[in-house]
């Protein structure tokens, strides 16, 4: 999804377009979830953010937001961008569902069918919505912002 211009962020404008904080970003980096454009200058080092980092970025805030930990968020977005490599860029976002089978510890995602919802929920299976058309409305009105 094309809607920054091969622009790249500073961490302070990374954790405002992408509406947390600079200790978030910090842990979130040193844990894995997004890996930053690293560029070495001068005697320091500055750390900036690419379009699709900040689509990461969003996506983990989105799933904190709506009550999910933080494990829960950093494994479905490891899933999704194994499962579907690109998906975050897509011009058309997606409306997926992450399920996950309980003993077996098998996750997968979906294409969204409220069918398939309930018949996970009713076999007890740990079901994430992923609504990157929410996720990317709200980064939108960030970046614009």
């Amino acid at each position: 999804m094309r809607f920054i211009e091969e622009r790249f962020f500073t961490s302070k404008q990374a954790a405002q377009i992408a509406g947390f904080t600079l200790r978030h970003l910090q842990y979130w980096r040193e844990s894995g979830v997004v890996v930053a454009v690293i560029t070495e200058t001068g005697t320091g080092r500055s750390i900036y953010y690419s379009e699709g980092n900040l689509v990461d970025l969003a996506t983990m805030v989105y799933w904190l937001s709506v009550g999910f930990t933080f494990e829960v968020g950093r494994e479905v977005l490891k899933t999704l961008k194994e499962q579907y490599p690109g998906l975050l860029s897509d011009r058309e976002p997606k409306r997926l569902i992450f399920v996950k089978e309980p003993q077996e510890g098998v996750a997968k995602l979906v294409e969204f069918e409220l069918e398939k919802v309930v018949a996970a929920w009713a076999k007890g299976k740990f079901v994430v919505p992923v609504w990157l058309d929410v996720i990317y409305g709200r980064l939108r009105e960030r970046v614009k912002g």
